[in-house]
């Protein structure tokens, strides 16, 4: 497809556009820069929270739609797949692929931005169908890698080995390959002989920093928190990786009685095992654990019974500590938030956070695996100590501002184009 205008039709895809996810926040962030570029950005999705007139949904490539779980539940754990299995992936893969063939001719797409869905195979017939697409059309496709296959344990043993080499991600020459660390850059090389470029998440530092406004001002008041009360704001979904049982046990060696940890995400997107038993890890620690998913949404509104239904970012302000105790992320927008509103942070040492964001020289409090006496004290100096929590949280502001800006993502997203189409 012959490119025949200065301002790109960019199609972003993927399984999901919804939501408070990774990908969907750093899919938005990329879309903005496009469009400040000059370009127009649609969207192909399973679940899109986008306009009508510039998006379509598909229910078919959602990750989570019924038939595709059941897919999966037969694909992943076994080395063999029956012939009937084979079939039905491709039967699915071609309606799919009808459909990505009708958004680019409605949207008169010039290229494509396709968001983790050839990273991890979590829908396999939507990877297949855009690969064959890409290698049939020959579209400019950069390959945003927010997580790879062999990162999940999950995904290690399946019957389609022979699929997932060909899709996850493929191999073709119209697509540039972007991944969000430095690990995974070499593991994409050493692996898949496939070159890459690192593009790390990134929050606007430039933009003024959202603060206390005449909605989020009564949030502890709204969710039954006193004005005294020290929150630590754990902003992760509740999966096992979240590390969420280090948070418990800061709460508790802490000992400060007005101390209450909140967690912001739901804790059903694998299971509810880990989840039961943090809740009842809580209840035998007597730690008081606040699930508030229920009262946050993508954007401020109303719920139908009149309460308030705060975001993200309404919550930060309100925050004294933030916790940050993964046992792996794949970056962690989580952290560049925190540094973003300026709140002191215990973090657990990932290993993308050594390799790629701990050399830049942030002041944080470490843990390496498990909760020590040193980082509960360290924890209690900053809370305690209104200087040097300025000064930690301002040194950090200017270091993510320097590294992980909006500006930086420009330079970024301007050189991906350029190695497309030269000076638009």
């Amino acid at each position: 497809m012959a490119k025949e205008r200065s301002s790109l039709h960019i199609g972003f895809v993927s399984t999901r556009f919804a939501g408070t996810d990774g990908v969907t926040l750093e899919s938005a962030k990329w879309a903005k820069i496009f469009e400040n570029f000059g370009h127009r950005c649609y969207w192909y999705a399973g679940v899109a929270e986008k306009p009508a007139d510039c998006s379509m949904t598909v229910p078919e490539a959602f990750f989570n739609e019924p038939r595709n779980r059941e897919l999966n539940e037969v694909l992943f754990g076994s080395q063999q797949r029956e012939r009937a299995v084979t079939d039905e992936i491709y039967r699915r893969k071609e309606y799919i692929k009808d459909t990505l063939y009708q958004f680019i001719g409605d949207f008169s797409i010039d290229m494509i931005v396709a968001e983790n869905c050839l990273s991890i195979p979590m829908h396999i017939p939507l990877g297949v169908a855009l690969t064959e697409l890409i290698a049939e059309t020959k579209i400019p496709t950069i390959g945003h890698h927010h997580d790879l296959w062999w990162e999940r344990p999950r995904f290690l043993l399946s019957s389609i080995r022979d699929i997932i080499q060909a899709s996850f991600p493929p191999d073709l020459p119209s697509i540039r390959h972007v991944v969000i660390n430095s690990t995974v850059q070499t593991d994409l090389a050493s692996k898949r002989g496939l070159s890459s470029s690192v593009v790390y998440n990134v929050i606007d530092f430039d933009s003024q920093q959202p603060a206390l406004d005449d909605f989020n001002r009564d949030f502890r008041e709204s969710l039954g928190f006193d004005p005294s009360d020290l929150l630590i704001l754990q902003p992760t979904r509740v999966i096992s990786r979240k590390g969420i049982e280090h948070s418990l046990y800061l709460v508790k060696k802490l000992q400060i009685p007005s101390a209450r940890l909140i967690i912001s995400h739901t804790m059903d997107d694998e299971g509810s095992d880990y989840g039961d038993w943090i809740l009842e890890t809580a209840k035998q620690q007597n730690v008081p654990l606040h699930l508030i998913y229920n009262r946050l949404h993508e954007t401020r509104k109303y719920s139908d019974d009149g309460e308030k239904l705060y975001t993200l970012w309404d919550v930060y302000p309100h925050a004294n500590l933030v916790t940050y105790p993964s046992l792996y992320e794949g970056f962690g927008n989580a952290f560049l938030e925190a540094v973003y509103y300026r709140k002191p942070i215990l973090l657990n040492r990932y290993s993308v956070y050594i390799t790629d964001i701990e050399p830049k020289g942030f002041d944080v409090i470490t843990i390496d695996g498990f909760l020590t006496e040193r980082a509960v004290e360290q924890t209690r100096e900053i809370l305690l100590d209104p200087e040097r929590r300025a000064q930690m949280t301002t040194r950090n502001f200017e270091i993510a501002k320097k590294y992980f800006s909006y500006r930086v993502l420009r330079r970024r997203l301007s050189s991906l184009l350029y190695s497309f189409y030269g000076e638009l």
